[in-house]
């Protein structure tokens, strides 16, 4: 039997190409679009669950909290909201309460703050040398930090205990009389500055320490060629060499003592802990945040305090990077 083949003759329409083929230039030009979204919307997509988080943990509660504090809310009936406009804040303006704790806030502050960089500074230089068990004295130096603010501030609160605690006892062997270090102003913002310095001293130590590994060797080697004793060589190639952490370490303390909470809390044993003292003598922004939302129960008040908080951050940072700008066109 002869099987016949034909052709399509000239004109006649040919055999169309099987369904979801394209052309060549088709699957380049897909090829390249794919190409184009994967170079340019992988980086997007690595830190979208960044601002996921963000959203959800930090910039909501910012936007909630500043619209709560327009509104009086008890936290019995969270539900039932009052507009006030701003007069949580003109309250808040005129409240001897909140001048109060914001001085007290900046002179902790100020107390914990400066000789705890410095003495990170020192500890830092030190552990920069090499020394035998180097390792040992680095996590040493880091076990204050891992110790809970609870832990720490009933210890410091047994040692500055007034009858029987051990810097007083320690005192009278020099022949000083009891400390009241609860009920004086400045003795209880000492010691509440304590505890914070000895947890974040080693912290900011290992900060400086690994800041200072970075500095090339061969500067301090041209200064000693120059003469620069080992305090000069401190003073203009250590610290110009780690000035961007000096600057970092500043803030983050400064933010720290602005949310300073656990250590005045605990110190006060009990409902003064909340006050700041039976005088608000060391009661903090954060102590007077607590005391309005959830001893008060005014929570569009707290959250006037939790605002005004935040404006002082930005204050502060604002004034940081004025400054660092200056010092650095100066340098």
């Amino acid at each position: 039997m002869a099987i016949s083949t034909s052709t399509p003759s000239d004109g006649a329409p040919g055999t169309a190409p099987p369904a979801g083929t394209g052309t060549g230039g088709d699957r380049r030009r897909r090829s390249t679009l794919l190409h184009r979204l994967d170079v340019r919307g992988a980086p997007y997509a690595f830190v979208a669950p960044f601002f996921v988080v963000f959203a959800a943990f930090s910039f909501y509660p910012l936007i909630y909290t500043s619209w709560i504090s327009l509104h009086r809310v008890e936290l019995s009936t969270l539900n039932l909201m009052e507009w006030v406009g701003f007069d949580n804040y003109t309250a808040l303006w005129d409240d001897d309460r909140f001048w109060n704790a914001l001085l007290n806030t900046l002179t902790i502050g100020v107390l914990s703050t400066v000789p705890q960089l410095l003495m990170a500074l020192g500890l830092a230089h030190l552990l920069n040398y090499q020394l035998r068990g180097s390792t040992f004295f680095r996590v040493a130096a880091l076990t204050p930090y891992a110790t809970s603010v609870g832990a720490a501030a009933l210890v410091f609160t047994m040692l500055f205990e007034r009858d029987f605690g051990m810097i007083n006892w320690m005192l009278s062997l020099f022949g000083v009389d009891n400390i009241d270090w609860e009920n004086n102003k400045w003795a209880a913002q000492t010691a509440i500055s304590s505890i914070v310095i000895w947890r974040w001293t080693g912290y900011n130590a290992l900060l400086y320490l690994a800041a200072m590994q970075a500095i090339p060797r061969d500067r301090y080697e041209a200064a000693a060629i120059d003469g620069a004793s080992r305090w000069q060589q401190f003073l203009m190639v250590t610290v110009p060499g780690i000035r961007s952490t000096i600057v970092f370490t500043i803030v983050l303390s400064t933010i720290g003592a602005t949310q300073l909470f656990g250590e005045p809390l605990i110190f006060g044993q009990g409902p003064n802990g909340i006050t700041g003292g039976a005088d608000n003598q060391y009661q903090t922004l954060g102590l007077l945040l607590y005391e309005e939302g959830w001893k008060n129960y005014q929570m569009g008040r707290a959250a006037t305090v939790a605002w005004a908080m935040f404006l002082l951050l930005i204050v502060v940072f604002v004034v940081q990077r004025v400054v660092q700008r200056v010092v650095a066109r100066k340098a």
